[in-house]
C-alpha cells in the first residue's frame, strides 16, 4: 500500500503536463488558434513541442508548406523564422533530439494536429502540420499530436503556396507567438 502512496506522490510532485498552445498568427491570416494536445496520446512529442513553445523558439516562425485542401505545415525553428532564407525553411528542426513515432488509431480529420517528419517514421522534431480536410491516407504513417479546438477559421486563412510542393512564395504568414496553456 505504501508503494501505490509513494507512486501517486511522485506523479503529482511531476511536472504538470500543458494541455495545449495558443498560437498568434500574423498575416493575411490574423487571430489565434488554439489547439488541445493529446499527452496521453504522445507524451514525448508533446514535451518536445510544448517545451519548444516556452523557450520563444516557435514565435516568428513560418508558415512555410501550405498546400489547399489539404493542410499547413510549420515549426522549423532552425530555418524557418520569418525575414531569414526562406529557401531552406522546411528543411531544418531544431537541437533537440529527433522522436520515435508515437502512432495512434486517431485519423487525419479536419483541423488535427501531426508531427511532421523526412522518410523516416522516427524522424520527427520540431515542425508539425495542422489539417485543411480529411486526410485518412496518414493515418498510422505521422504521429498525431493534437487538435485545434478554436480557431480553424485563422488555419482555413493562412496564405497557401504556390510554389513547389506547396512553398509559399512571397511573405508567408507567422506564428507571432505560440504559448503553452493549462
Amino acid at each position: 500500500m505504501h508503494k501505490a502512496l509513494s507512486l501517486v506522490a511522485l506523479l503529482a510532485a511531476g511536472p504538470a503536463f500543458a494541455s495545449g498552445l495558443e498560437i498568434q498568427v500574423a498575416g493575411e491570416a490574423n487571430g489565434t488558434i488554439k489547439i488541445d494536445l493529446f499527452e496521453d496520446v504522445a507524451p514525448k512529442h508533446v514535451e518536445q513541442i510544448t517545451a519548444l513553445a516556452e523557450a520563444g523558439q516557435y514565435d516568428g516562425v513560418v508558415f512555410h508548406r501550405v498546400i489547399e485542401g489539404f493542410m499547413a505545415q510549420t515549426g522549423d525553428v532552425e530555418f524557418g523564422k520569418a525575414g531569414g532564407d526562406m529557401r531552406r525553411a522546411g528543411q531544418g528542426g531544431s537541437d533537440r533530439p529527433d522522436l520515435a513515432a508515437e502512432f495512434s488509431d486517431i485519423t487525419y480529420d479536419r483541423g488535427v494536429v501531426g508531427m511532421a517528419r523526412s522518410q523516416s517514421p522516427d524522424s520527427a522534431n520540431s515542425q508539425f502540420f495542422i489539417m485543411f480536410a480529411p486526410g485518412p491516407f496518414l493515418d498510422g504513417q505521422y504521429t498525431v499530436v493534437g487538435k485545434v479546438t478554436e480557431g480553424m477559421d485563422v488555419v482555413d486563412a493562412i496564405k497557401r503556396g504556390a510554389g513547389p510542393n506547396g512553398a509559399v512564395i512571397g511573405q508567408p504568414d507567422t506564428m507571432a507567438k505560440v504559448s503553452v496553456t493549462e
